[in-house]
């Protein structure tokens, strides 16, 4: 399946069967629009080719576009990465989380509970304090479970529920 890279965009022409039978990417008519760190776990997988201005992008050549694109994006695709494999449908994020996790099994159009939020950070990311009350207040809002996700330099990740505490 063809995609092609346009103003940041990952667009898949009549591209509706990846949104269906795989929980990728966002429906806009026929077509369907993803997010970079979808459209890298397919072009990984060969399932999508990438074409950017008429020209073959490999996984190497996105993989550093991405990345000019957005600094957080390694550990992004790393905790995406790591979820997926590991079977969760995985939809980007809102309101400051970096994804939206939901049970293994999960199929677009019915309604689905959100099983986590997920944050993602570098483990040499210092994390402050604000950004663990804003994480919490998010999960708590939408009657969810935040997860901190930490990648190691070995690309290992890390998995850290954070919540409120009672009383100290």
């Amino acid at each position: 399946m063809d995609a092609e890279f346009v103003d940041g965009k990952i667009i898949v022409q009549n591209g509706k069967e990846l949104y269906e039978k795989g929980f990728f990417g966002t429906v806009k008519g026929n077509d369907v629009e993803l997010d970079n760190v979808e459209a890298l776990f397919l072009l990984e997988r060969g399932r999508i080719k990438i074409f950017r201005d008429g020209k073959s992008l490999d996984v190497k050549d996105f993989f550093h576009l991405c990345c000019s694109l957005d600094p957080r994006f390694e550990f992004k695709y790393t905790v995406y990465k790591d979820l997926r494999t590991r079977g969760f449908s995985v939809r980007p994020g809102f309101k400051g989380c970096d994804f939206r996790v939901y049970e293994r099994g999960s199929k677009p159009g019915k309604k689905e509970k959100i099983k986590w939020i997920v944050f993602c950070n570098a483990e040499d990311y210092p994390c402050n304090l604000d950004q663990l009350a804003m994480a919490i207040k998010l999960a708590k809002n939408i009657r969810t479970t935040a997860l901190w996700a930490v990648v190691d330099n070995d690309s290992d990740v890390t998995y850290y529920i954070i919540n409120e505490s009672e009383n100290l």
